[in-house]
């Protein structure tokens, strides 16, 4: 595990950030250059992102690819260590990122993934981005939709309590429904076997209920004059987010004073930023960030 060092996080808990994710803060803010901000969401690790920030990087931004907090380094360290990732919550990890996003001398834009989505727009929300993309992301409190396949992509974790608590990896069969539904039988492997992780089981929950709780760290301030632009990716064929919660996550978001705006990419499902297809993808949100920043 990383070095870390413990900073104050914006509700006055504990965030701790890593040493790794301190030099990224500090690269960039000695470049001078436009910072993107990567968010990962669930199931995934921060290398989910590595091709994507190698992207930016080429167009002349300078990538952060922070953790949630606890992160191991390697898929490998967080199979064999499940434990270290539960119990994060929503704002937890928003916090964390609130944290790192403030030690930057220029307001990042924001890219956020699934779970990562959801906090791309609580941060989005807090007036901390100059430009944020959401995709496939997780519904926050005020989107209603909720969709069978999600429902079934959600239910290794929510079928039991006491997941609330745990770590939870998803089996084979379970990550081809919920993320690899769009690519082949050879491609949902190679995707499993080098991305997937086990994955907090308290967001889920918090999202599941977020809803019935008018406290709930799910939600997000849609109306901030400060959010900044807003663009929601969704793809066509995602079990976990399907449309219907990705269109109702950008009608909310559209009582905002700043630009908002949707786009489906046609047959992708939830592991759109990861496959084979991540550059359509990743070229469409570049393309959303170059037109503000």
């Amino acid at each position: 595990m990383s070095t870390t060092t413990t900073v104050t996080g914006t509700s006055n808990a504990a965030a701790t950030i890593t040493e790794h994710e301190l030099q990224q803060c500090e690269r960039a803010n000695a470049t001078g250059l436009q910072p993107v901000v990567f968010v990962h969401g669930l199931w995934l690790l921060p290398s989910s992102w590595d091709r994507w920030a190698a992207l930016v990087e080429e167009a002349g931004y300078t990538a952060l690819t922070p953790g949630w907090p606890d992160d191991p380094d390697t898929v490998a360290e967080a199979n064999a260590h499940p434990e270290v990732m539960a119990h994060k919550t929503v704002g937890q990890v928003a916090d964390h990122f609130d944290q790192i996003i403030r030690g930057l001398k220029i307001k990042p834009a924001i890219i956020g993934h699934s779970f990562g989505g959801l906090l791309a727009q609580i941060l989005a929300g807090r007036g901390l981005g100059s430009a944020t993309v959401a995709i496939d992301p997780a519904p926050f409190r005020g989107v209603l939709p909720l969709p069978l396949s999600a429902l079934k992509s959600a239910w290794p974790v929510l079928g039991n309590p006491a997941n609330r608590n745990r770590a939870i990896p998803l089996t084979f069969e379970q990550f081809r429904f919920g993320f690899a539904n769009a690519v082949s039988e050879a491609e949902a492997k190679h995707l499993y076997e080098t991305f997937a992780v086990p994955a907090s089981g308290a967001p889920l929950f918090q999202a599941a209920t977020a809803n019935l709780n008018p406290w709930t760290e799910a939600q997000v301030d849609t109306e901030n004059p400060k959010r900044g632009p807003l663009l929601v990716i969704s793809g066509e064929k995602d079990n976990t987010v399907p449309w219907a919660i990705a269109n109702a996550s950008f009608k909310r978001q559209q009582r905002n004073e700043g630009v908002t705006e949707i786009v489906e990419i046609p047959n992708r499902g939830h592991a759109l930023t990861i496959d084979s297809g991540w550059r359509d993808v990743a070229d469409t949100a570049l393309a959303f960030i170059k037109r503000f920043v």
